[in-house]
């Protein structure tokens, strides 16, 4: 339905197709952690090919995920994300708790994001290192603005940004790989004193997974897709194998341009391999892919933010003001609340407390998705199901194995991250009980 001029969409807007959701996936999949983890991730693998091999691993790991997730957002096309198909095959309850998780966990995304924005800008401009936090708020408030005035700017900046950044990073693969690989320097450490360990194998993966995550990106708008229910599963897979392949692509330019031994020990492995290409500025130039890198990162986790508290207010787990929509067809009410939220976090620092939860969180949700697949097979058999998961219930069933033990290991290596998850699930039953004798003060509203 067309929205006449100067008043507010009743509504969220069907003008998104698959090269948005395909944005998506890639803009949130690649941010700074690509700039970092190859080194923390080669300081625990010490064999090359074990490198590549888990890099890989992690690729089709997220795949598997898209797959079970593909079936369950487009059999219940609402938007909200996550929560929308788990509120759906296990009630309020699991509802509130994944929609609360996935927004939080968003919420300091962004503004993690937002300050290593502002720790590259001012690596480009030493004069403005005092002003980390006022720069990520700013940055923060660009962007914000630039998805209040409606979903298509936000979604154009999104293509672009998500564009440029593959394609600068392809570059940079091809330049490496054109040049001779660095010499190891004599008092470099001996590798022989390096070996893989479990524990250390553990950890490399989690990493590595960490920075595939976003991959589920594309499910938090399939209310404004053209046609979402072919397009959500084809841009999760298509923005997967892209990045995978993107991924592989650098860790191989690293492999061959760095000594495995000086690649463990750099902080910004890129920016020292590209030292035989750009000399002593190279740490500007990383600073300047990165601004490129984070800003399409930032853009799309601001995207989905206040679609989580639209789905959620819409079935009365949050205000109902979340569900009012601007002319533009962005959720303005939710939109401004995640704002504000992510701009507190970014000036106190009081992020680093909430991403302490965050690796715990982020499996534990997906581990309740991927038992709505099973659920909601049993519970509505007849449900429409556009895209049904493939190799049901092997590959579903490997799938939940996988991250239940990654879940083990993420808490047996932070306890911390297992506490402040107990302690969520704890503080959503009092708010779910106020919110169920809310609604029986109302009139029941239809699903």
């Amino acid at each position: 339905m067309a929205t006449v001029a100067g008043k507010r969409a009743d509504h969220l807007l069907r003008v998104l197709g698959l090269a948005f959701g395909i944005a998506m996936g890639v803009g949130t999949m690649i941010g700074g952690g690509i700039l970092r983890t190859p080194g923390d991730v080669a300081d625990r693998l010490v064999e090359p090919w074990l490198i590549m091999l888990f890099w890989l691993l992690a690729g089709v790991h997220a795949l598997l995920g898209a797959n079970v997730i593909s079936e369950i957002s487009t059999s219940v096309p609402k938007a909200g994300g996550l929560y929308v198909p788990t509120r759906r095959a296990f009630g309020d309850f699991a509802g509130l708790l994944v929609g609360w998780s996935d927004w939080l966990v968003n919420a300091a995304a962004a503004a993690s994001l937002a300050i290593v924005f502002g720790e590259f800008a001012a690596l480009l401009a030493p004069r403005l290192s005092p002003y980390i936090s006022s720069i990520a708020a700013s940055v923060l408030l660009i962007l914000v603005g630039l998805n209040w005035v409606g979903v298509k700017e936000g979604s154009s900046f999104q293509k672009t940004g998500s564009l440029t950044k593959c394609i600068m990073l392809l570059l940079l693969v091809a330049l490496l790989f054109s040049l001779p690989p660095l010499a190891l320097e004599q008092n470099a450490a001996d590798p022989s004193q390096n070996v893989t360990t479990w524990a250390g194998a553990i950890l490399a993966y989690l990493l590595i997974y960490g920075v595939f995550s976003g991959w589920p990106s594309p499910v938090f708008f399939v209310e404004e897709d053209k046609n979402s229910l072919r397009n959500i599963p084809r841009a999760m897979m298509i923005s997967i194998l892209a990045v995978t392949l993107v991924y592989m692509l650098m860790n191989a330019a690293l492999l061959y341009s760095l000594p495995v031994e000086m690649l463990r020990t750099a902080d910004l492995p890129l920016a020292a391999a590209m030292q035989g290409i750009f000399g002593g500025v190279s740490g500007m130039a990383i600073a300047g892919l990165a601004l490129v890198i984070v800003a399409s990162c930032l853009n799309g986790v601001i995207m989905v933010l206040p679609r989580i508290l639209y789905g959620m207010g819409r079935d009365g787990l949050f205000l109902t003001k979340a569900t009012q929509v601007n002319n533009g067809g962005t959720p303005d009410i939710a939109l401004g609340i995640s704002a504000a939220f992510a701009i507190l976090l970014a000036l106190t620092g009081t992020f680093e407390t909430v991403f302490l939860m965050m690796g715990a969180l982020v499996i534990f949700t997906m581990i309740i998705s991927e038992l709505s697949l099973f659920r909601l097979r049993v519970k509505e058999p007849e449900l429409a199901r556009p895209y049904r998961a493939l190799g049901y219930p092997l590959l579903p069933i490997l799938l939940l194995l996988i991250d239940v033990f990654l879940l083990g290991a993420v808490i047996w290596a932070d306890p911390f991250s297992g506490a402040y998850m107990a302690l969520l699930i704890l503080v959503c039953v009092p708010i779910h009980l106020w919110l169920r004798y809310q609604k029986r003060l109302l009139p029941e509203k239809a699903d």
